[in-house]
């Protein structure tokens, strides 16, 4: 790794964060893809460490929860008995939490869509908050013990359960299910009925699709190892929280939730490696 100059780094980590494949990277740039496989894992593992340290006592005011589904390695369909209920194979899900006010993304957890991954997710998202929150979630029931356990009655938590025609939406269709109605259900504290909504984090989910091609339906792109996938996703964080320009904000997330005095370039984040 030491070998490839600084220069081949921004270009394929430019490549990378634009949702370019890995195969079309080692097409377009003639790096081996030994090579940028070792890249994005060096540098994903550095930009979950960067972040993780940042994202303490942050002043949120609204958060947004859900999870984003995929595959890895194959479909669960297809799977050979020995990896049935294996994590890592087969159906992944990407928790996620976004700040309606700041965009930022301040956690997010990849495991299963389980109790357990609920609570992993929403104790480390509680332990980087400084103050009250308002909290919306879809109408997932884990989020109900995890949240209480994490945050007691110190939370305004809201679900908004939505309706789907012909019953619970399917994780793994190409389009959702008709959704014919959305229920407000206070679950616990004082929540501002007019911010009872996950129409950011739903918004943060379709930008994860465009972004990484990984995460692209309906085609035979998808991440062969959960190393490299969790990798990814913590470089496609790095790069939307630090580096991409908002433009609603007029700045990147992290310099609206004031963790940045300015907006990173993909060198900057290349750099954390150093």
């Amino acid at each position: 790794m030491n070998k490839l100059p600084t220069e081949k780094r921004v270009q394929v980590v430019s490549l990378l964060v634009e949702g370019m494949a890995i195969n079309a990277i080692v097409r377009t740039t003639g790096i081996s893809k030994n090579t940028i496989l070792k890249l994005l894992a060096d540098l994903g593992n550095a930009c979950a460490i960067y972040q993780s340290k940042v994202f303490q006592n942050l002043n949120c005011q609204r958060l947004q929860v859900d999870e984003i589904w995929t595959f890895c390695f194959a479909k669960r369909k297809n799977l050979r008995p020995k990896y049935q209920n294996v994590f890592g194979y087969g159906d992944v899900y990407t928790w996620v939490a976004v700040d309606a006010d700041t965009k930022l993304v301040p956690s997010w957890f990849v495991g299963r869509r389980d109790a357990e991954s609920a609570m992993i997710f929403i104790q480390d998202l509680a332990s980087r908050l400084a103050n009250r929150v308002q909290l919306t979630s879809d109408g997932h029931r884990p989020y109900l013990e995890a949240i209480e356990a994490n945050f007691g009655c110190e939370i305004d938590y809201a679900m908004l359960v939505k309706m789907y025609r012909g019953g619970i939406e399917d994780e793994t269709r190409y389009s959702p299910a008709d959704c014919i109605g959305a229920r407000k259900e206070t679950i616990s504290g004082d929540p501002d009925p007019d911010h009872i909504s996950t129409s950011y984090v739903e918004r943060q989910n379709l930008t994860m699709r465009m972004s990484m091609r990984r995460f692209t339906r309906l085609t035979n792109a998808h991440s062969k190892k959960i190393e490299n996938h969790i990798h990814a996703i913590s470089l496609h964080y790095m790069f939307y929280n630090f580096a991409r320009y908002h433009q609603s904000l007029r700045c990147s997330p992290a310099m609206a939730a004031g963790v940045a005095e300015h907006l990173w370039s993909i060198e900057d984040i290349v750099k954390l490696m150093a």
